[in-house]
């Protein structure tokens, strides 16, 4: 693949990115509004800092082009959690039991764009 593809890569990989990174950060600084919403999802407030130093290791992971792949499968596991959170709480289908599911489709199609060994992993065939 060209530079193209590896410049959309990490073009589309900034969204997740910059979305895990707040997400991460609220948690850490444990802010009211993630304290609110954590309470909605069931969550006590003694256990937000730890999950936002399990999503900071995650991402940490994936940033790092050696360890791209497992942070993005450590990610996905993370990601899947919080779908069952919210299928758990009753939430809406589309905006939010499947947004953890977006961020994660985004999170791999951008390494797929990044890196030639999970393109030689999962090869997309042309007719």
């Amino acid at each position: 693949m060209s530079s193209r593809h590896i410049q959309a890569g990490w073009i589309i990989g900034a969204l997740p990115v910059l979305f895990l990174a707040f997400d991460t950060l609220g948690k850490l600084l444990t802010l009211p509004p993630v304290v609110q919403g954590s309470a909605r999802l069931g969550y006590a407030e003694s256990a937000i800092f730890g999950l936002g130093l399990i999503e900071l290791v995650c991402l940490a992971a994936y940033l790092m082009p050696r360890t791209a792949v497992l942070g993005a499968v450590l990610l996905t596991g993370f990601l899947g959690g919080a779908v069952a959170t919210h299928v758990r709480v009753g939430d809406p289908l589309f905006s939010h039991i499947l947004f953890p599911v977006y961020v994660g489709v985004l999170i791999w199609g951008a390494l797929f764009l990044r890196d030639a060994r999970l393109r030689a992993l999962v090869p997309v065939r042309q007719q």
